[in-house]
């Protein structure tokens, strides 16, 4: 029957008989009812499968990263065990002696014969796995170390300039067989075919590549810590970061596990942990050097430029890091790098340089030693007939929060929620800051209009329009563009082609503060929106009069942000503190000199 006439015929015995059309009603009813009950059962059942599905990955997550982390515990232990020696033995005496050469030292006898290879690389692997019982700072040998050695001392000639040199590596750079996680369970069993492009130039140059050193989930964070391999320790306060992303790096060469290793730098991943340790750190102009093999948190990001980076005890072997890279054989392999070899007469040079320098960023003032450290370097290069000019980075608020804010997190977060995070169990001290980049437009703008009446800077950093098509994303990196010329047209009107300034907004942070200043970070990615080569070296200490100064400090006017930054640096006194130099695009080896040359005149040594 039609539901028109079935209708009518419903009203026409709802008149007639009143009491079976009841009946009726009553039986569709206790139909519906049944209905939803058997309709919310089958939806409880599935939410309940699904909850414990969800609970069951969770836990398979958990289980593989401790299978990880136990089984590169135990390759580490049987490293340490295979080049125990007693402490007392001549072997013992000469190994502290090969671990307190300087790189160039080290390269030099290795190169002549006077020490092997295979030598150098167990007094290096014991005491690597010795700090990594202190700082948690590697994630897993390199297995065919030893092997690598052995053909070093049977090539019966120097291969190159670091032959038989063990180097880091961080855990970001494929090595040809080993997992390259980034500190995720899902690419666990996912070898690398090959290794990335500067392991290869390394190799060529007789380098051993001998340990991999830990990062914070994802890379992008100043932190270091992971589900997978745990979490790092600053050398100098285990209470505090080694920074990050390169902090396993820093920890292991301050801590005198390496002598010379390998990071990269997206927004200060390089200087902000050099700092942190007190060792040195440099990142050239993009692709200066390879990148070819190296896993990013963001891959495809654009405006704010990632490059690997060098880190040493001293600036000297920065500059032998970076002059063993700048060869044939890097061209070769990757024919975007821009074929420029290590100008060495450059980094040499001694004529009276013209230095530009800052001591703060207005919108995010530095704590009373970072400022300190600058105008001590500068006085110092001063009083060395070095001309100093103070300079003021243009439109500063404008290129962090407008532009390097909204750049990096373009996607909204997406590519690092579902490359790397989707199904994982997310670092503790990365949490945070995930769900500041993945938050809603909208809650963003609401949370900016309630702000702005009491924290300015917060609600700004909160409420910036995200980029919401790709006409927005190429408007962005036009304004990007308009900006490093902008930047660049300041510097020509000093005359200055070289740049002094804070390294970082603190001193080393605890971990549970991050992902809290991350403002504080503006002194580095401001290079890497400009892609300008960027080093720090370790020039003082916090000192008591620091710590007392920080109880009157107020920073951009006491908001969030500042409140963050003095909770996590008060009681840093002992803490290495480093300045910062910056040089023009392609300019590294000037930018090399200036380093050494604050590193002659006040390094910490």
């Amino acid at each position: 029957m039609p539901a028109e006439l079935l209708a009518f015929e419903l009203i026409d015995i709802r008149h007639t008989q009143p009491a079976a059309m009841d009946r009726v009603y009553n039986l569709i009813l206790d139909r519906v009812n049944a209905s939803i009950v058997a309709y919310t059962a089958v939806s409880a059942g599935v939410l309940s499968c699904y909850v414990g599905l969800k609970v069951y990955h969770r836990q398979q997550v958990k289980k593989n990263a401790l299978r990880k982390r136990e089984d590169s515990r135990k390759a580490l232990q049987d490293v340490q065990r295979s080049v125990a020696v007693e402490i007392t033995g001549p072997t013992a005496v000469n190994r502290k002696e090969i671990m307190s050469l300087t790189l160039q030292t080290l390269s030099q006898q290795l190169g002549d014969g006077q020490l092997s290879a295979v030598q150098v690389l167990q007094a290096f692997q014991e005491k690597a796995t010795a700090v990594n019982d202190e700082l948690n700072c590697l994630t897993e040998p390199i297995p065919d170390a030893l092997v690598r050695a052995q053909r070093v001392d049977a090539a019966g000639q120097p291969l190159g300039l670091l032959h038989g040199v063990p180097v880091s590596i961080k855990e970001n750079y494929n090595i040809k067989g080993m997992a390259t996680t980034m500190g995720v369970t899902k690419y666990l069993d996912s070898p690398a075919d090959e290794d990335a492009v500067i392991v290869q130039v390394l190799k060529k140059q007789g380098a051993v590549p001998f340990v991999k050193t830990n990062v914070p989930q994802t890379l992008l964070s100043i932190g270091c810590s992971n589900p997978v391999f745990g979490k790092t320790l600053n050398p100098f306060d285990p209470t505090r970061s080694p920074g990050g992303s390169s902090g396993g790096e820093a920890a292991l060469i301050k801590g005198g596990g390496s002598v010379l290793g390998f990071g990269s730098d997206v927004g200060g991943s390089v200087r902000v942990p050099a700092h942190f340790c007190g060792i040195c750190g440099f990142k050239p102009t993009g692709r200066r050097i390879s990148d070819r093999g190296l896993l990013k948190g963001s891959p495809g990001m654009q405006g704010v430029i990632s490059s690997p980076g060098v880190m040493a005890r001293d600036v000297d072997s920065l500059a032998l890091g970076m002059k063993a890279l700048l060869v044939p054989d890097m061209f070769l392999l990757d024919p975007q790098v821009v074929p420029i070899p290590f100008r060495q007469e450059t980094y040499e040079d001694k004529k009276p340089m013209r230095i530009g320098y800052f001591t703060s960023l207005r919108f995010c003032p530095p704590t009373p030693s970072m400022g300190r450290a600058v105008i001590m370097a500068k006085e110092a290069l001063k009083k060395a007939g070095h001309t100093l000019v103070a300079f003021d980075p243009p439109d500063e608020f404008r290129a962090f929060i407008d532009l390097t804010s909204r750049l990096i997190t373009a996607d909204n977060g997406r590519t690092v929620s579902t490359m790397w995070l989707d199904d994982e169990v997310i670092d503790e001290y990365l949490e945070g800051q995930i769900r500041v980049w993945t938050m809603p437009h909208y809650l963003r703008k609401i949370q900016g209009f309630l702000l702005k009446p009491f924290w300015p800077r917060v609600a700004r950093s909160f409420s910036h329009r995200l980029i919401g098509s790709v006409y927005d994303l190429w408007q962005r990196l036009a304004e990007r563009e308009k900006y490093v010329e902008q930047f660049l047209d300041e510097l020509k009107k000093k005359n200055l082609d070289l740049l002094l300034c804070p390294a970082f907004g603190a001193p080393a942070c605890k971990p549970e503060h991050a992902g809290k200043i991350m403002a504080a970070a503006a002194y580095t990615s401001l290079f890497n929106l400009l892609n300008f080569p960027a080093g720090v070296v370790p020039v003082t200490m916090v000192t008591e009069e620091d710590d007392r100064m920080l109880d009157d400090w107020r920073g951009y006017g006491n908001d969030a942000f500042d409140k963050f930054i003095k909770e996590t640096t008060k009681g840093a006194v002992g803490l290495p503190v480093a300045v910062q130099c910056v040089g023009l695009p392609w300019q590294e080896e000037r930018c090399l000199r200036l380093m050494k040359e604050v590193e002659t005149l006040c390094s910490l040594g």
